[in-house]
This record gives structure tokens, C-alpha cells and sequence, in this order.
């Protein structure tokens, strides 16, 4: 398993601030909620490209599903505790050099102030949220970046129209009609954060239109960027789609993580709309 990347360290320069998105939403049936619909996202690329945005002189704003991958610690939601820590000859508890490291770079960001972490669980709280950081990240400008990878619901049940309480399974069959979810994408880019970077997702099961459905968010959210990802293929290589290219990024090797070269690419892109755009921007 490849080990997180070491934080930056105290007093370099912040290059920027980037909201990055992880995990699913979900879509609550009534409004004391016991059901739901639910986007299953475990997290994992959020995380990991939480630690190589730090790595690489950022701040982050980490808006995550509840109980989803977190940076410094992507692992441990698949395994158990106890297999984390040994017993010294003396019967002494130690933990693994891998949880130890993770530990301390996770406490070191958050120290620091580079890692700031905010939960959600329904499509509304992660809406609301998503429109609260891009108000707080104002102030950077272009040097803010946002880094959408949540797996967003595309269907609701609008507050007025869910069951005050728990669906009662002694009606019957249950018949319910979802609304689409408004496209936030365009209000994100136009009104909440005009100036700032912005990547979205594509992820499809069929190939043969992932470039197509790619370039079409490209254009129609007027998105800096989409990264393009293949279900069955997602965990070792991305596409990356902006206006003028189409790059394939791939894992080097099996201990490698895939996020590493992404966010590498992003940055410089990143770097250049800055220089680009020549405006004004305060200091972080």
C-alpha cells in the first residue's frame, strides 16, 4: 500500500486553497429520516488527493460524506483496528509505522491549518456547503481551486412532497417520483465562484462515450477541466479533458496511487491559469 505523502512544511508559501469534494450523497425519503437513496462513493480518490493537494502547498477545505476514506488514513475503514497494532515480547501494544506516520501528518495539517474538514450526508447539506465555501474562498480569487469529486445524487424528493414519518411497508407497493437535481455546476462556476479553478467528474460504464459526455461538461458548465474515469477502470487510470487536451494518466505501478500525477497536472494548469488571468488576488 503506498504511504501518504509527507505534509508540506511550516511557513512555505500557500499556493492556493482547494475545496475538494469526496463521497456520496444521499436522498432522504422522509423527513424524519429512516430511508433513503444513497450514491455509494467510498471516498478514496477525495482522500487521496486531499494529501497530494497539501503536498503540494495547498489549503484545503475537505468536504466529505460521513464515515467515507479520509486523508492519512484511506485504509482503515477497509481493515480491522486491532490488525493496525503488534505485541512487543513484553506484551507492550506498538502500532504499525504506517498508522504512526499517518497519525502525525494528519494532526500536522490540521495543526497547521491546511486541512480543514466538513462532513455532509444528505444532497441538501452538501449543497448548502458547497455555496458557504465558495463565499468563504472569495477572497483568493483565482488562487482558489475547486476539486468536485463527490458522487452527487441526480434525483430528489422535494421537502414538501417526502412522508413526515417512516413509509409504512403495510401500504403496499411504494410509488414515489423524484425531481432532477438543479445543475449546481453553472452556479458554481457563474455566480458562487467566478474566478476559481474548476474541476468536475465524468465517470461512466461505457467507453465509447465517456470522451463525448467529458467534453460536453466541459462546455456546457464551463468547467477549467473534467477528469474522465471508466468504472471498471477508475482506480488506475484517468483521463483528464480540458479545452485543449486529452491526457491519459496512469498508474506507474501497483503501489502507486493514480491521484499523484493527476494532481501534479492540476497544479500546474492551476499555476498557469493564475499567471494567465494577471488579476489581483489578496494573500491567503
Amino acid at each position: 500500500m503506498p504511504l501518504a505523502p509527507p505534509p508540506v512544511h511550516v511557513g512555505e508559501k500557500i499556493a492556493g486553497v482547494v475545496c475538494v469534494t469526496s463521497g456520496g450523497t444521499t436522498v432522504p425519503l422522509e423527513q424524519r429520516c429512516v430511508r433513503y437513496i444513497d450514491n455509494f462513493s467510498s471516498g478514496n480518490r477525495g482522500a487521496a488527493s486531499t494529501e497530494y493537494f497539501v503536498k503540494s502547498g495547498y489549503a484545503v477545505i475537505f468536504v466529505h460524506r460521513r464515515g467515507s476514506c479520509q486523508p492519512y488514513c484511506r485504509y482503515l475503514p477497509e481493515d480491522s483496528f486491532l490488525e493496525f497494532f503488534e505485541v512487543s515480547d513484553q506484551f507492550e501494544f506498538q502500532a504499525l509505522n504506517f498508522l504512526r506516520n499517518s497519525f502525525f501528518s494528519s494532526i500536522q495539517v490540521v495543526a497547521e491549518g491546511l486541512l480543514l474538514k466538513i462532513p455532509f450526508t444528505t444532497i441538501f447539506e452538501y449543497l448548502q456547503i458547497l455555496q458557504l465555501a465558495a463565499a468563504s474562498m472569495s477572497c483568493v480569487g483565482p488562487r482558489g481551486m475547486f476539486y468536485l469529486a463527490a458522487a452527487v445524487s441526480d434525483f430528489y424528493v422535494p421537502w414538501e412532497n417526502m412522508a413526515k414519518h417512516k413509509i409504512q411497508s403495510a401500504a403496499g407497493p411504494l410509488d414515489m417520483r423524484l425531481t432532477q437535481v438543479p445543475k449546481m455546476l453553472p452556479v458554481l462556476r457563474n455566480q458562487w465562484a467566478p474566478l476559481a479553478f474548476c474541476i468536475s467528474f465524468k465517470l461512466e460504464t461505457d467507453p465509447e462515450i465517456l470522451l463525448q459526455k467529458a467534453e460536453m461538461a466541459l462546455g456546457k458548465y464551463q468547467m477549467h477541466a473534467v477528469v474522465a474515469n471508466e468504472l471498471a477502470t477508475y482506480k488506475r487510470e484517468v483521463i483528464l479533458v480540458t479545452a485543449n487536451d486529452r491526457i491519459k494518466i496512469s498508474k506507474e505501478n501497483d503501489d502507486a496511487d493514480v491521484e499523484e500525477k493527476l494532481i501534479q497536472l492540476l497544479v500546474e494548469k492551476h499555476m498557469d491559469y493564475i499567471k494567465d488571468l494577471g488579476k489581483n488576488v489578496c494573500n491567503v
